[in-house]
């Protein structure tokens, strides 16, 4: 793989991550301002810049190394965004709403994308190209994400949401599942890759693939028009 191969497919692939995970945050630490909490905004959480956010392994390194070793799936993280839940003025709604801001900015971004991706004719097809691949790894990063946290186990967003909104046997299993912290979570993902090498399915993918097959029946049609002419 050639340094020109390397550096494209960083740019194709490290930006809408990078967008995707430093907004996520955005949208929590935005939230938790208007509803009450002032901790995130006090720290500079509040922005759309993403040096706020990143994380160095979580945000730029471990993508980069996805990315090189030419994994199927990315995966990444940004700094939590710290939020002081007694500050919420409805509890626990709030909660349940500030967490549910971060897969919200994820949707927001898969419009942008899709808006990215119709404006791609007026460019030069070489711009047209790398902003249309771009927009459609945007969209597919974006769903992943989005649908991922909103998987209701902690200390994912969904947890929280649920925690918030759903009865009250959801609740206690909530708040019992997370003193465990991210086990869960690790048991999740490598549960599901060691039942795909013994069953040939995934429980995981089926979800994450599940998702992006119903944003793209969403969004096909309208990207269509920009794809046919070239066709």
């Amino acid at each position: 793989m050639d340094f020109n191969t390397i550096m494209y497919g960083i740019s194709v692939w490290a930006l809408p991550v990078l967008l995707a995970i430093t907004l996520h945050e955005a949208g929590h630490a935005w939230a938790a301002d208007k509803l009450g909490d002032p901790t995130a905004k006090s720290l500079g959480r509040v922005s759309f810049n993403p040096i706020a956010h990143v994380d160095p392994m979580g945000t730029i390194a471990f993508p980069a190394i996805l990315i090189l070793i030419g994994s199927p799936f990315l995966f990444g993280w940004a700094k939590p965004v710290p939020v002081n839940y007694r500050n919420l003025r409805q509890l626990p709604h709030d909660i349940g709403k500030v967490a549910a801001a971060g897969p919200l900015a994820n949707v927001l971004l898969i419009i942008v994308s899709v808006i990215a991706f119709k404006l791609s004719v007026f460019f030069s097809p070489v711009v047209a190209n790398w902003m249309q691949i771009n927009a459609v790894n945007s969209i597919m990063i974006n769903t992943i994400l989005a649908a991922f946290n909103m998987i209701p186990l902690p200390p994912l967003d969904g947890s929280k949401v649920l925690q918030a909104y759903g009865p009250y046997g959801a609740q206690r299993w909530v708040a019992h599942m997370e003193q465990f912290g991210m086990m869960p979570i690790i048991i999740l993902i490598f549960g599901s890759s060691l039942l795909a090498s013994l069953t040939d399915v995934n429980p995981l993918m089926i979800v994450l693939g599940s998702a992006l097959e119903f944003v793209f029946w969403i969004v096909e049609p309208i990207l269509w028009p920009v794809l046919e002419p070239s066709l």
